[in-house]
């Protein structure tokens, strides 16, 4: 029995291990399992998430298929009438394409190739602009059949729109430059950058060693560019202006140019051309500048802006002219022309300062002048005193005071009026008297009539040096001239039979008187002188018809009594064409004579500058 009990609690025990062992083994299937299973969920969630992310994708495949029967019908045809322009279009991409790898090379190693590759773009990009009109036609319709029928979805239908806008800014000209990642603007900047190599590698400063003297000759190259140089400038600009791109490289070639003369000019040592006004001490050192300005600036023009200039015009002629001129006038400006030309004008303004003040002093004591004139003995041929009216303004550019210059210029004229007074009372002869107010009567009417300062003096003080005038002039020729007519009188010379003798003695008595009388008349007046031409003539001919027709009549009449005589030359002293010549002869300027007093001869009328003098009542009081 014992035994049994032991057998029996062996057998428990194997069983319990068994039972382990079993278990054991279950455990370890149900991990190994629960290792696979977690393998395949690692492996199962990147597939779960990319099937994610094509959902969208496939849900837009399978939106056709739940459209509308009809509308998919529809579709095939929109789409077969857009493929044939659409195709074409982008046959023409396919060859702009094609020449991306020759636009994006360096233009200096073939520069013609490379135009004519830009070129060939340019002519795609047109073709383009002019023909993928058709295309965006059939898209847009496309494009809206799909998004009415709800045919695609939306972020298809965006694509789409996105591409026609940039066809449509194509066809405008207005995407030409993005084309392709911006081809074409790649290209031209890439010509703008060989445009300049060009320009600086072949801008070489005028070599000196010293400065040249005035007057000297340096030979210089017709022209600062070599011709092959100038044409590829010129075959640049032109792909430039087709492209609206040539502003920039008229900038550059404004820099280059006038940096480049900046550099000849450098050896000139100019900087004398900063000095200033103040900085003049004499004459000497301003004529001693002016020397060196001289023979600089016409080095300058001669030798580097002339050619500056021909080369504006090599180079842009194809342009235009307002293009060329206006490249040199900026290469002229920044190469140092306005440094030139402001020392000319600071020079000139230092010698014109002087000779303005010089003058505003003579101004100033000028009715001094005219008042000490008036002690003077008056011309002794009755012409016009020469006097001078200056004008001075204040050179520092300080407000003008019209009032204090009306006023000296009215004190001046007063003066002169005054002197004229005071002559015509001081001649001894009473014809040259009146010789004298006449003629300087009319000289102040004539030359003030019509000018500022006889509109100050007004229109009466004009009228009364004209009636003036008028006044002497008849009372001279009633006083002078008018008294020789008299002197041929007709009185007891009707002839009778036995009297032709008498009337003989009566001819030659009257003909003596007037020959002495025409003598001295002739002589005295003979040296006197009119200066305006209008008056001088005037006078002659008034002179030849009081005396010239009665002369002529009573030699006509009575001449033949003393022509036999033995004496009859000490009578009929002048035949009427030798006292015509003498009458039209009066009073004719002598060379080199201007009056008793020195100065300038009149050749036009009074005028006074620029200021406007209006004529006020308390400027003529």
């Amino acid at each position: 029995m014992g035994e049994s009990v032991n057998d029996n609690s062996d057998r428990n025990v194997n069983n319990g291990i068994a039972n382990l062992l079993s278990a054991r083994k279950t455990l370890k299937l149900s991990l190994e399992k629960s290792k696979g299973l977690g393998l395949a969920l690692d492996k199962a969630g990147p597939r779960l998430e990319e099937i994610n992310q094509r959902l969208p994708s496939l849900e837009a495949a399978v939106r056709p298929i739940r459209a509308d029967k009809e509308a998919l019908a529809a579709v095939g045809g929109h789409i077969n009438r857009a493929v044939g322009p659409a195709a074409a279009v982008l046959k023409v991409f396919d060859a702009v394409h094609g020449l991306e790898n020759s636009l994006l090379s360096d233009p200096k190693n073939d520069l013609p190739g490379y135009l004519s590759v830009l070129k060939r773009l340019e002519e795609a990009l047109k073709f383009l602009g002019d023909n993928c009109g058709l295309a965006i036609q059939w898209l847009e319709d496309i494009v809206e059949y799909l998004e009415d029928n709800l045919v695609a979805d939306q972020k298809y239908l965006s694509n789409l729109k996105k591409s026609l806008k940039d066809l449509r800014e194509l066809q405008n000209g207005e995407g030409r430059g993005r084309l392709d990642g911006g081809l074409l603007d790649a290209a031209l900047d890439k010509l703008e950058s060989e445009f300049r190599r060009l320009l600086t590698e072949h801008s070489v400063p005028l070599p000196m060693s010293t400065p040249p003297a005035l007057g000297e000759q340096q030979c210089i190259a017709p022209s600062p560019l070599p011709v092959a140089v100038i044409h590829k400038l010129q075959a640049i600009l032109g792909r430039m202006i087709a492209n609206k791109r040539h502003e920039k490289c008229i900038s550059i070639y404004v820099e280059v140019r006038s940096s480049n003369v900046r550099a000849s000019l450098q050896a000139l040592d100019l900087d004398y051309l900063e000095i200033s006004i103040a900085e003049f001490n004499d004459v000497q050192s301003i004529e001693r500048y002016i020397s060196r300005w001289g023979g600089h600036l016409e080095f300058a023009v001669k030798h580097l802006f002339e050619a500056e200039y021909k080369l504006c015009i090599d180079v842009f002629e194809r342009v235009g002219l307002d293009v060329w001129m206006g490249c040199f006038a900026k290469i002229a400006a920044q190469a140092g022309m306005l440094a030139f030309l402001q020392f000319g004008k600071t020079v000139t303004e230092d010698l014109i300062k002087r000779v303005i003040d010089g003058v505003a002093e003579i101004f100033w004591e000028l009715k001094v002048q005219v008042e000490l004139q008036r002690q003077i003995p008056p011309p002794s041929d009755g012409n016009v005193p020469r006097l001078a009216l200056v004008i001075h303004r204040s050179w520092k550019h300080e407000k003008f005071q019209e009032k204090l210059l009306i006023t000296e210029i009215l004190n001046i004229i007063k003066a002169i009026e005054l002197n004229v007074e005071a002559w015509v009372k001081a001649y001894e002869d009473t014809s040259l008297s009146q010789f004298f107010a006449m003629n300087n009567h009319w000289h102040l009417y004539k030359h003030l009539k019509g000018t500022r300062l006889g509109n100050l003096l007004g229109d009466s003080w004009l009228k009364e040096h004209e009636q003036s005038k008028e006044y002497y002039a008849t009372i001279f020729l009633r006083d002078s001239w008018g008294k020789l007519p008299g002197l041929l009188s007709r009185e007891g010379l009707i002839v009778f039979s036995g009297g032709r003798a008498t009337a003989r003695d009566l001819v030659k008595k009257r003909l003596k008187a007037f020959n002495e009388a025409f003598d001295n008349i002739y002589k005295k007046q003979s040296n006197w002188v009119i200066s305006e031409k209008d008056l001088r003539e005037k006078m002659c001919h008034q002179i030849y018809q009081a005396v010239l027709p009665v002369y002529r009549s009573y030699m006509q009449s009575y001449g033949a009594l003393v022509a036999q005589d033995s004496s009859s030359s000490k009578y009929a002293k002048y035949t009427v064409e030798n006292l015509e010549a003498m009458l039209l002869s009066l009073y004719q300027p002598k060379p080199g004579r201007y009056g008793s007093f020195k100065g300038m001869p009149t050749g036009g009328k009074f005028d006074i500058g620029a200021t406007d003098l209006r004529r006020t009542a308390s400027a003529v009081a």
